[in-house]
């Protein structure tokens, strides 16, 4: 491969939700999409009510999971073109990484009870495991880039919206049907490893790799009166990545979000990869690129930052998105 070329570049930023004492979600991303180093990205939502007292650690501990045992199936699926590899590396995908990662996330969420546990009465009942886990309660999405493969999963609310080669939208993890009110699978829940849903998607041509991938939590998509309105967002957002590249993007990102969580009432975390097309095949070999260029949450631009309007608001389009404000619960 050649040396110094970054395949991907990422965005990303966390605002917290207006009158959250604090925020449940939380986001990470590492590597540079090759071979040897892939793209991680993961997004959590915690779901912050009181019987999940402790979700945002919850969440945190599931992106850090996350990003470890991904990272290691994206380098494990470096040789991917042997004969049977691709199949093996899909029945793994399918099957034993979403226990794998239930079970790392249940151990780290359990040994931080037991260095962390509550002041109680000596003759208090010790809770059951599954009676700890709630209070860690999260969501989580996550996507593993490689020049080969692109490999995502899911559990509970959320969205993972992808642009293709072509400019098409396709949002391949969201559900048949949509939670109800607050209601979502999660990571507390017994036997959580079978309500992962999973995305497989091979890479056969450089060319046709998606163009850019967004992972972001509930307190995006439901600020649009529909998802016509997130659709757009998404893809006005890929628009200007073209146009602009990622420099003006990062100077608007913040306060796309801080708006959208005014009208979701939710902390809002969006981390995406955009793709550089001009990324030269890569060979087989041990060397990898350096990590991609990051956002790390500057300051809106002075014009992005006015109040929206009471049905409307301004997105990556340029023009105005219905969006709905939500009352929180």
């Amino acid at each position: 491969m050649t040396l110094g070329v970054r395949r991907w570049e990422t965005l990303r930023h966390s605002v917290q939700g207006v009158g959250k004492r604090q925020n449940q979600d939380w986001h990470d991303c590492q590597g540079s999409g090759s071979g040897t180093d892939p793209l991680v990205l993961a997004v959590a939502d915690g779901h912050g009510s009181a019987v999940h007292a402790r979700s945002a650690l919850g969440a945190r501990f599931a992106v850090d999971r996350f990003l470890v045992l991904a990272s290691a199936f994206g380098r494990a699926a470096h040789d991917c073109h042997e004969p049977g590899r691709l199949t093996r590396l899909m029945t793994y995908a399918r099957d034993d990484f979403p226990r794998a990662l239930v079970h790392e996330w249940r151990q780290e969420a359990l040994g931080h009870w037991d260095r962390n546990r509550p002041v109680v009465e000596e003759a208090a009942r010790e809770p059951r495991p599954e009676e700890k886990l709630v209070l860690y309660g999260t969501t989580l999405i996550g996507a593993v880039l490689t020049p080969w493969l692109f490999v995502a999963w899911q559990i509970g609310d959320g969205d993972l919206a992808v642009v293709e080669h072509d400019g098409t939208l396709t949002r391949p993890l969201a559900p048949a049907e949509e939670d109800l009110g607050d209601e979502t699978e999660s990571l507390c829940g017994r036997e959580a490893w079978r309500s992962m849903r999973m995305h497989w998607a091979p890479v056969f041509e450089q060319a046709r790799a998606p163009r850019l991938v967004v992972l972001s939590t509930d307190g995006l998509s439901k600020s649009f009166a529909s998802a016509d309105g997130y659709a757009e967002f998404v893809l006005g957002l890929a628009g200007r990545l073209a146009e602009e590249g990622g420099t003006g993007v990062r100077e608007s990102l913040p306060a796309w979000l801080a708006q959208a969580s005014r009208y979701s009432g939710d902390d809002t975390t969006l981390t995406a990869a955009v793709r550089h097309p001009e990324a030269p095949p890569e060979a087989s070999g041990p060397a990898a690129a350096p990590p991609p260029a990051e956002a790390s949450a500057p300051a809106p631009a002075a014009d992005t930052s006015a109040p929206p309007d009471p049905r409307t608001a301004a997105g990556p389009t340029g023009g105005d998105v219905d969006m709905e404000r939500k009352t929180e619960t």
